[in-house]
Order: structure tokens, then sequence, then C-alpha cells
């Protein structure tokens, strides 16, 4: 305790067990208190115990949740891709065909032809449309254009030649068509 005047501590008389128990002196209802205090303290202990526990779990649960995500997306990914290339590997076995085959030139390129027919089968089966050129009006949202032809026999920016297929599927456009289209310089471009 501190001495007012001269703010120095001073020291308490010491106190009897008796003094204590009577309650005559300040603060002794104090030391009574700390027991219920010190059941409390116990008591979230344990809730904080319990609490780190569940962190814990819940975290493990998370962690697994996670490795089970990825490997469902993998798998996903991989029976996608499975289903994509099983069209395409008939495909294959007919171009190695090809190659090992002793024919003449028109046999080689009626066989190509074959292929490629198969080719667009398997395309087809998958939504995957070729991208109409040769006789549509120039888009450029489908269509790029490498170069013009200037003529006065078809109309200004209709689609001449395919120089490398486009496609799309269904309404996404996956590449656009290389083309060259008419340049009509009798026609005034809108």
């Amino acid at each position: 305790m501190q001495d007012e005047m001269t703010g120095r501590e001073t020291l308490e008389p010491e106190m009897t067990g008796s003094e204590i128990e009577a309650g005559r002196v300040e603060g002794a209802h104090e030391i009574t208190e700390t027991a219920p205090t010190h059941a409390e303290l116990e008591q979230v202990k344990g809730e904080r115990d319990q609490l780190l526990d569940r962190l814990a779990r819940l975290q493990a649960e998370f962690d697994n949740a996670r490795k089970r995500e990825m490997k469902e997306r993998a798998d996903s990914r991989d029976y996608t891709i499975s289903n994509t290339v099983e069209p395409f590997l008939s495909v294959m076995d007919n171009f190695q065909l090809a190659l090992r085959a002793d024919g003449t030139k028109e046999q080689l390129r009626s066989g190509v032809e074959l292929i490629l027919k198969q080719m667009e089968d398997a395309l087809k089966g998958l939504n995957v449309q070729p991208v109409e050129t040769v006789g549509a009006q120039f888009d450029p949202r489908v269509h790029e254009a490498l170069g013009s032809i200037e003529t006065k026999e078809f109309p200004d920016h209709q689609v001449l030649e395919e120089i490398r297929r486009g496609y799309k599927i269904r309404d996404k456009l996956l590449r656009p068509a290389l083309v060259r289209i008419a340049a009509n310089p009798d026609q005034v471009a809108d």
C-alpha cells in the first residue's frame, strides 16, 4: 500500500487467520471469490480444448474434401479426354493403313477422302461444325480475311475462297476460317 503523503509503499500489519475469517479485513472476501474463478478457468480451458479439437477435425475434413475434389476433377478430365479421343483412334488406324498400302495415286486419294469423311463424322459427334465460307458474306466474327480478289462478277465482301476451314462448337467459335473475299469496285461497301 502507498502512503498518500510521501508516495512510498508502506507495509501493512500481518493478518491472522481469524481476522480473515471474520471478514474484518478489507479484501478478505476477494480470496473466497478466487475459488469460483478457478472453476471457471478450468471450464474455459475445457471449452478451448474442445474448440481446438473441433478445429483440427474441420481442417482435416477440409483437406480431405480438397483432395477428393482434385481427384474427381482429374478423373472427370481423363473421362472427357478419353471420350473425345476415342473417335479419332480409328481415323489414325486408317491413316496408318493408307501409308502401308501399295496402290495407285487415285486409290490413295480415294482412301484419304474416306478418312477425311470419317474425321468430319467424328467432329460432328462432338458437336463441332465447320464455319460456312464460300458463297457466304464475309463475317468478321467467324472469318479472317487474308486477302481480296478484285472481281466484278461477285458482290463486294463475298467469300470466294477458303484457305483454312474454321470450326465452331454449337455457337462458340473454336477458330475462324481463313478466306479471300471479293473486292468489287463497282459496289460501295456500307
